[in-house]
C-alpha cells in the first residue's frame, strides 16, 4: 500500500488542483490533507464538494482511492505530517509520500520510485529530479550544512558565495545520476515506512524548516537516501523565508535547534557523510 499526505496553510482547492490530479493518476490509495489554517478557509467545504462532483475523483474513489481531511491546530510541517504517518502505520502502509501542495507530476513518477524501492530494501527515501516551471533543475539534493553554509545563504550576496554554494548544492554532479545524498528536500519525500518506524518520524521540535535535513540524515545512517533523476516533478519553488521577515525568524530558530542537536563546530556524521558523497561523485566523474 502507498499513502500520501499534504499539510496545508490557508490554501484553497485551486492551490491543490495540480497535486490532487497527480495523486489520482498514481498508485497512491489514501491521501490525508492536514489543514493548519489559522483563519477561516473554504478548503473543507471545497473538498467535500470536490469529492461529491468531480468525475475524475469519483472514478478513482470507485477503485478504492480515499481522501481524508483533518483540521487541527498548527503543529508545524513535520508535526502535521506525523499525524498522517501514524495513521499510515495503523493501516499497514508500506510506502508514504510527503509532498507539498505546490508540486505536480506525471503518472510515471510514483510507479518508478515504487519499483526502485521494491528492488532494493536498503533504500529508505527517494527524491526525483525537481524542476522549475520553465524546466530548469532545482538543486535540492545537498550536502549536510555547516553553520557557515546557512549563514552565507541568509546574509551574503550570492556572487560572493557562489563557489561554496555550488558545492553545497552539488551542482558539479550535473544532477543527471543517482546519488546517495544526506539532505533531500522536504517538498517531495517518498519513504519506506519500515525505515521510519525504525528510525522515528519527524522531530516536532522543528516547527518549520530543517525537519527535512534532520529526517534524511537520520535515515542516511542505516539506509540509502537517494536522488533519482530518471523521473521528474515540478515544484513552484518560492523560498518565502528569504523574503518574509517572520518566516526568516522561524527559519533561523529551526537552524539554531538543528545545530544544537547535531553540533555547531564538530559534527562527525556531517563530515563523514559529506566526504563520502563528494568522493563518490569525484570517482564517477573520473570514470
Amino acid at each position: 500500500m502507498i499513502t500520501a499526505s499534504i499539510v496545508t496553510y490557508n490554501n484553497n482547492l485551486l492551490d491543490l488542483e495540480g497535486i490532487l490530479r497527480s495523486l489520482l493518476i498514481s498508485p497512491v490509495q489514501v491521501l490525508w490533507i492536514i489543514d493548519h489554517s489559522d483563519e477561516f478557509t473554504r478548503l473543507e467545504g471545497e473538498l467535500q464538494e470536490y469529492k461529491r462532483k468531480d468525475d475524475v475523483y469519483l472514478q478513482h474513489e470507485g477503485r478504492g482511492f480515499r481522501l481524508e481531511y483533518i483540521k487541527q491546530t498548527n503543529k508545524g510541517y513535520g508535526g502535521g505530517h506525523n499525524v498522517a504517518l501514524r495513521k499510515a502505520i495503523e493501516i499497514g502502509s508500506q510506502y508514504h509520500l510527503v509532498v507539498n501542495p505546490d508540486v505536480w507530476f506525471g503518472a510515471e513518477v510514483i510507479p518508478a520510485l515504487w519499483r526502485l524501492m521494491e528492488e532494493d530494501e536498503s533504500i529508505a527515501q527517494v527524491m526525483p529530479k525537481v524542476l522549475f516551471l520553465n524546466g530548469s533543475v532545482q538543486h535540492l539534493a545537498k550536502l549536510l550544512p555547516t553553520p557557515l553554509d546557512l549563514f552565507n545563504r541568509f546574509f551574503m550576496p550570492a556572487k560572493l558565495i557562489s563557489k561554496r554554494n555550488d558545492k553545497f548544492e552539488l551542482k558539479h554532479s550535473g544532477y543527471d545520476k543517482v546519488m546517495n545524498v544526506p539532505f533531500l528536500s522536504g517538498c517531495f519525500m517518498f519513504f519506506r515506512m519500515s525505515a521510519l518506524q525504525s528510525e522515528g518520524l519527524f522531530d516536532e521540535r522543528f516547527f518549520m524548516y530543517m525537519e527535512d535535513v534532520d529526517m534524511t540524515r537520520r535515515l542516511h545512517v542505516k539506509y540509502k537516501t537517494l536522488f533519482y533523476p530518471s523521473v521528474s516533478i515540478y515544484h513552484r519553488f518560492s523560498r518565502l523565508s528569504y523574503h518574509k521577515w517572520h518566516l526568516s525568524f522561524v527559519h533561523m530558530i529551526s537552524v539554531i535547534k538543528y545545530f544544537n542537536k547535531w553540533g555547531w563546530i564538530y559534527d562527525g556524521a556531517r563530515r563523514r557523510f559529506n566526504k563520502t558523497l563528494l568522493k563518490e561523485l569525484k570517482t564517477n566523474c573520473e570514470e
